[in-house]
Parts: structure tokens; sequence; C-alpha cells
């Protein structure tokens, strides 16, 4: 049975620049990456290629050690130019040179018909195959998921709540029959319900509201209310022991078209945003894209940040650095490496949570900012204020839970809630926390030690 949930903790984080719903005509980035970095919990990586191979859309790339039927595949073919690596030979990315016409590799393909009789074995190995597996995210934890374990439930969030993000109805336009084969796949996995959450706040666009077989929840609220994992709370909560899957909507459409091509397609439309871009808009390309192509030219300055996602969870990168698997988003905003004296204390036109600290903010809710990077202070005691909770849309105790990690307490983060949460659905504490910790590495620390108990 479909839910309407309403939320009201939260907080909206509106910045100046999003991207407007147009295509825009670029040249297409000359390589793609693929990073080992972009997976949370891979630990070991297998190299498959080296320098100067030449491999196709879909062609392995590495696996971990630790799952080794899970391949990470190349998003375009071409030639292996560079395998990145970092301290103590830790691979950080391996970049491909792209071919000007893509040549895919080849997968079993199926008509529509005969999806609805495909079996579980059949779609886990060409999905592992592939490289579309790690579309699959598993909580607790938010790792890739296990193929050989049964989720009670799926879920997909069909909307982003966070700042400038991506209008998934827009990106996704056109890939009605995509997605739903994806449905159809996924719906293989499990014994339970696929949960499709949209947006309360929003007229359904095709792609969702022409979706069969599944559950179409309804969320309003504040961010965090975008997230799978809040949406995941409300629902069917994760207890000990439960396992349920996640998707997003661009990995349910590329699920489809892997079965109904053949092939590893990992075209997809990514916004460019920010205040710092001249011409916020959206692109064509492919997963992992250089992003030297979207912002040449087309930046306000020099001095900025590139974020590589939104500027809650997102990956700084180099102007010549690539997008995340995971990421539809590249935001730009000014870099914020300077120092203001008494910048806390003096009366601020700023976006603010703290009234005290933000209180025009809070009288014109709908004005748009133009944020940087600077935090305005330095990391200090763990002060107590109640905010987190102000903050998390969810039946858990944040502060206490990251004081447990951080003591490293495995008893009390089970009893507070480590299972249901992942770093973005506490990056809202990390933006209001005056004490400037690192609540998401902090989180991530607890999960790390959670999964190696």
């Amino acid at each position: 049975m479909s839910k309407l949930i309403k939320l009201k903790k939260g907080f909206d984080i509106k910045l100046v620049g999003k991207a407007e719903k147009k295509i825009a005509e670029a040249p297409q980035p000359e390589t793609f990456a693929v990073k080992p970095t972009d997976y949370p919990g891979f630990y070991m990586p297998k190299m498959l290629v080296k320098e100067g191979d030449v491999v196709k859309a879909g062609t392995p790339i590495f696996y971990d050690k630790k799952k080794e039927g899970i391949f990470y595949a190349a998003p375009v073919s071409g030639e292996v130019v560079e395998v990145k690596r970092g301290e103590k030979r830790k691979l950080l990315e391996v970049k491909i040179l792209a071919d000007k016409q893509i040549s895919y590799e080849e997968f079993s393909k199926f008509n529509v018909s005969e999806l609805t009789k495909l079996s579980r074995k059949e779609a886990t190995e060409q999905l592992l195959n592939s490289g579309v597996w790690p579309n699959i995210i598993q909580r607790p934890y938010g790792i890739v998921a296990d193929p050989n374990d049964t989720p009670k439930a799926i879920f997909i969030s069909a909307f982003d709540s966070h700042p400038l993000a991506a209008d998934l109805s827009f990106t996704l336009k056109g890939e009605e029959q995509n997605f739903q084969a994806g449905l159809e796949v996924l719906s293989k996995f499990t014994d339970g319900k696929i949960h499709l959450n949209v947006n309360a706040d929003s007229e359904d666009a095709a792609v969702f509201s022409q979706a069969k077989d599944v559950v179409i929840n309804k969320i309003s609220g504040p961010h965090p209310a975008g997230n799978v994992g809040v949406q995941i709370h409300h629902i069917d909560p994760i207890n000990k022991g439960d396992v349920a899957w996640t998707v997003s909507p661009f990995g349910v459409a590329q699920i489809g078209k892997l079965f109904l091509t053949g092939h590893y397609d990992a075209s997809r439309v990514i916004a460019v945003a920010g205040s710092e871009v001249k011409n916020p808009q959206y692109y064509k390309t492919y997963t992992g894209a250089s992003i030297k192509k979207f912002v040449g030219n087309n930046l306000k300055s020099n001095h900025v940040r590139f974020v590589s996602g939104n500027v809650l969870t997102g990956e700084k990168v180099d102007s010549d650095g690539h997008l995340g698997f995971y990421h539809n988003l590249l935001t730009v905003i000014p870099e914020g490496d300077y120092y203001e004296m008494l910048g806390w204390a003096l009366p601020s036109k700023r976006l603010s949570f703290q009234r005290a600290l933000g209180l025009l903010s809070f009288l014109n809710p709908n004005k748009e900012y133009v944020m940087d990077t600077n935090t305005r202070g330095e990391k200090r005691a763990f002060v107590q204020t109640g905010v987190f909770e102000q903050v998390t849309p969810m039946d858990i105790l944040p502060t206490h839970l990251i004081k447990a990690v951080m003591a490293e307490d495995y008893d009390n983060m089970e009893a507070l809630g480590i299972y249901e949460v992942v770093e973005e659905d506490l990056a809202l504490c990390e933006f209001v926390d005056v004490s400037k910790h690192d609540i998401q590495a902090i989180l991530r620390h607890g999960i790390d030690l959670m999964l190696n108990s």
C-alpha cells in the first residue's frame, strides 16, 4: 500500500546557479575515468587491464578481491592511457582516451516479453559481467550490494532534494521503456516490494507515473526528504539482520538498457550548476567524464571549487578531474580560502540554519545565496546543541550516534541506529555543526568498523 509521508525536520539550502532545463551542445570530453574511490566498501582492487590496452564500453577494468564476481567496467571504448596511483600504490583511477565512435561489448539481448521469463541467475550474471551491478547499493552500510543476498525490498528515490540537484524527471525524459525494463529485472531479486518514492510537492513525470508493478509513495518536506535512507526509515526501517537494496533512477534505466540492447550504455545527462558558472545547464555525456569541456570558457572566475556531485556530499575534483560514477551534477562555487576576523560574531546576510547568525535568511526563506567553501571557524570541542536532531527527520539520536562512533562503542552504535544511515543522511548535521566536525567522515569510520567487526 502506498504512503504519503510529510516531513517537517530538515533544511533546504537554496543556492544561486540552478541549471536551466535545456541540453546544451558541447564537445565530448576526451578522457573518462573509472575510480575505485567512488565505491564505498571497495577494499582491494585487482587490475584487469594495463596502460596501452584497448577496451570497449563494458570491458571489465578491475574488481574487488573481496568480491571477485563484481566487475567495474569501462564506460566508453578507447585506449587506457593512465593507471593513476597514490600513496602505497593505492589505485586512484584508470583513465581512458575515448574513441570518437563508441563500440560496445556484446551481452545477451531480450525483448520486453522475454524479460518476464528471465531467471534471477541469468539477470545476476549479466549485471555482474557487464559492470552495471554497482548501481545496486545495499543498506545497511551503503556499499555495493552482495549478489548472494535477497533484499526484503528495493527502494528508488525519484527526486533529489540536495542543493542545485539535477532534475531527475528532465534527465530521464524519454527513458520510460528502459526504466520499466529495469524494474522488471530488479523484481527478480526480491520477494518483497519495489518502492518508487516521488515528490508529493511536484507533478509526477511520465517515466515515474507510468511505472508498473511498484508501490508509489509520496514524500514531502525539506531536504533530506529526497534521500532514499530517510524514505526507507519511514516506509520499512532497517533492523539488525535486514538487507534492503537501493537503486538510483538512472541506474534502473541503465539496467533496462543493458537487457533491451545488450550493451553497457553509460550515456547520461548531467547538470553543470553553481554561482560561478556563466550558463548553468545540462549536457549529454558518459559516466566518469572529464569536466574540462563543460567548464572551459564557462566560468565567472578562476578561483573556484569544482565538486563532483552536490555541495553537501560531493567530492572535490581538480579542473582536469572526472565526475564520479554516481554523480550527475558538477557544482562550481567560489573557493573560500580567506580569513574573516570575528566573522561569526558580526551581523550577516549569509544563509544559516541558526537564527542568531542568519536572521535575514530566516525571514526570507526563498532567497537564493552565493556561498563559498569557507567554514568560518576551526574544529573545536564537540558542543551539544540539539541542532542535529532538528535537521534529521529520523527516529534516531544523531549527536549520540556520532559520539558513539568517535568512542568506537560498537554496542551503542548499533543501538543508536548506525544500520539506518549513510553519509548523505547526516550531511546536514555537518552543515549546521558549530564544532566544525567532519560528520560524514566520522560516520563512514563507524560503518567501516561495523563492517569489519
